[in-house]
């Protein structure tokens, strides 16, 4: 009978689910009142009211998601930016139900609708999971597919030839797609990074700024101009474009990384000192954060040496006063 069939979240049909007390939850997800508190603290997870006690199957959906990537050492911070982000992006409510979370790193990126979207970066990753399932179906039924997914069948193509060390194949059909699709933004970005690594960085620059024309909100093209721009000696055009990657991804540390690096190089050190800070809050872990942190004491003791020495002259000490006294 149909009440006796499930559905894939283990539901069954005309059966309504339960709600779940707090107790249930921590019984059943295995978790401590504090995680669950903590998780509460953090946004991730709504806090119960006396109007809304209990907790939902799609709350314990939620909450089993977010206990695997607290497991796999993700931050809540880090969870908490995504999630925000990507309800920015997509407009979903509840990207933790509505996507499938997948774990990069000490970050996440969410796959929906045949797509894997860094929302941080605010752009398309490479799903190398979902080719592997696509590979065999586009090469039996090319024909069948619409224009935008023979487009993407090329593009990902033109990855795997990249990755495959086919550089000049990958080059191919990078031209291919923007002379077929000029507003192909990522084909400006991949094209553009292998001239780079040529060091034709003429070339690399001019892919770079069409990607940001064509999309003024990609990020990963402005970060790619400032890398491209700094090479060149550039310094104030690459800290405008790492500025604006920045502006439109507040959260992306490696902007702040390289744009620290810039501000030093122009020895702008209270506005690179701004931005090592900014980058050891987003990513303390590994030998990049503790460069950060060497450099946020370097130019802490910096700025204290030179305060002393702009001073105009020094007075006297009086008895019972300070050695030495700074005045303006």
């Amino acid at each position: 009978m149909s009440q006796n069939l499930s559905r894939p979240d283990g539901t069954r049909q005309g059966y309504t689910c339960p709600d779940y007390s707090r107790q249930d939850v921590l019984r059943i997800l295995q978790i401590s009142i504090h995680q669950l508190q903590g998780w509460e603290r953090a946004g991730l997870i709504s806090v119960r009211s006396a109007a809304r006690p209990a907790y939902s199957f799609q709350d314990l959906v939620q909450l089993r998601t977010l206990r695997s990537l607290r497991a796999e050492d993700v931050s809540a911070a880090s969870i908490r930016h995504s999630i925000v982000a990507m309800q920015a992006v997509s407009g979903m409510a509840n990207p933790l139900e509505e996507a499938t979370v997948v774990r990069t790193g000490k970050q996440i990126v969410f796959r929906h609708s045949g797509a894997m979207v860094d929302p941080i970066r605010r752009q398309l990753c490479f799903d190398f999971e979902r080719v592997e399932v696509m590979s065999a179906a586009c090469v039996a039924a090319p024909l069948h597919r619409s224009p935008a997914a023979r487009m993407q069948d090329k593009f990902i193509a033109a990855v795997q030839a990249e990755e495959g060390g086919e550089k000049r194949r990958a080059m191919g059909l990078y031209e291919e797609i923007i002379a077929a699709n000029p507003e192909y933004a990522a084909a400006y970005i991949n094209l553009g990074t292998i001239y780079f690594h040529l060091r034709q960085y003429a070339r690399a620059e001019e892919l770079y700024r069409r990607a940001t024309r064509v999309d003024s909100e990609y990020v990963l093209a402005f970060f790619d101009l400032g890398n491209v721009l700094d090479e060149l000696g550039r310094f104030d055009e690459s800290i405008a474009a790492y500025r604006q990657a920045v502006a439109l991804a507040p959260k992306y540390a490696d902007a702040h990384y390289n744009l620290a690096l810039a501000y030093e190089r122009k020895g702008e050190r209270r506005a690179a000192l701004r931005h090592w800070l900014s980058y050891a809050r987003l990513d303390g872990n590994g030998p990049w954060a503790d460069h950060a942190r060497g450099q946020i004491h370097k130019l802490l003791k910096a700025e204290r040496l030179s305060i002393a020495w702009r001073a105009d002259r020094f007075v006297a000490r009086e008895r019972g006063k300070a050695a030495l006294r700074l005045v303006d």
